[in-house]
């Protein structure tokens, strides 16, 4: 197969050359039995936008690891995205971590006597509980806000999907620690009895939904982020068009006002001296799009230079004298 997978490729040859593929199958909706037919026909008959289709599979099969983000960000459905990303949560929440609980129960004693066995069961309650909330929350919050901003609905300029992700992207990091502190006290505590073979089998499923769960997160964290923070930045341009601002008599004032929230955050990652990659890192957003941006700051305020910047930003009141990098 090819470096990357393509549409004109065949489904069931990339599917077989790798299997992480079912699991993108199901959450996008499609079904087997497609025969010998392309990646485009197959999600043309099954209504699937098929480069969102491809972007995740190739985002999958790279393990993250992509130097394109902006361009895969170009050609990929928002809608399609978020309707896999909501797929996924259900399939996470009502089919694979019930059944992983199933196993482990059959596979440990879980009598009053066997506490070591109790813990680990109520361990993985508590895990599967969290994963719950995690997702919950996007379904409600960041999914909501994403729809009304596809919708055009008006949402508070106090809102952004970078303030909705700041902190729950800290619980991604914690969901893989949890799990991983789970499979540790598994296999170093637990002592080996007649269903060795069924627990070492729950094991297996535990570290495949590890892998399953990174990747599900990181892509939300890449790909995901990068879309909406798109759109909200084309949101925000077609505001400015359809609302234009009354000509202020400070240039600066009127300056200011015509920057988005987003480019005085770029404005302000700058003064502190940080490269692309790291404002890229901090405001997590591709490198393409922190260039963009400095481009767009550039020509709305004519000036090129941070130090230039700098002299704006402390006088616009966008940082502090003391958080400036000299």
């Amino acid at each position: 197969m090819s470096e990357k997978y393509k549409e004109t490729d065949r489904m069931g040859d990339i599917i077989c050359d790798d299997y992480r593929i079912l699991q993108v199958i199901s959450r996008f909706g499609l079904t087997l039995g497609f025969g010998d037919h392309t990646v485009s026909k197959t999600c043309l008959a099954a209504g699937v936008d098929a480069p969102t289709f491809l972007a995740v599979v190739n985002f999958i099969r790279s393990n993250g690891r992509t130097s394109n983000l902006s361009d895969i960000v170009e050609s990929l459905s928002l809608t399609a995205l978020m309707n896999y990303l909501r797929r996924s949560h259900d399939y996470f929440v009502k089919f694979r971590l019930p059944a992983i609980r199933r196993k482990l129960i059959e596979a440990i004693d879980c009598s009053a006597r066997n506490q070591i066995a109790f813990l680990i069961l109520k361990f993985y309650d508590e895990f599967a509980s969290e994963v719950g909330r995690h997702m919950d929350y996007e379904d409600k919050h960041i999914h909501t806000y994403v729809s009304d901003l596809m919708k055009g609905v008006k949402t508070s300029p106090d809102v952004n999907i970078h303030k909705l992700s700041h902190q729950h992207h800290d619980n991604h990091a914690q969901l893989e620690k949890s799990l991983s502190e789970l499979k540790s006290i598994i296999i170093k505590y637990y002592p080996t009895d007649s269903n060795a073979q069924l627990l070492n089998d729950v094991l297996i499923d535990l570290f495949m939904t590890e892998e399953d769960l990174f990747s599900h997160c990181h892509l939300e964290d890449t790909l995901f982020l990068e879309a909406v923070v798109r759109l909200e930045d084309e949101r925000q341009e077609q505001a400015r068009e359809e609302n234009p601002q009354t000509e202020e008599q400070d240039g600066e004032d009127s300056a200011n006002d015509a920057l988005s929230d987003r480019e005085k955050e770029v404005i302000v990652c700058v003064v502190k001296g940080m490269s692309n990659k790291e404002i890229a890192e901090q405001l997590y957003i591709s490198v393409n799009t922190v260039m963009t941006h400095r481009r767009n700051i550039s020509r709305k305020l004519q000036i090129h230079s941070p130090a230039g910047l700098t002299i704006y930003a402390i006088v616009n009141g966008l940082i502090n004298l003391e958080d400036v990098k000299l």
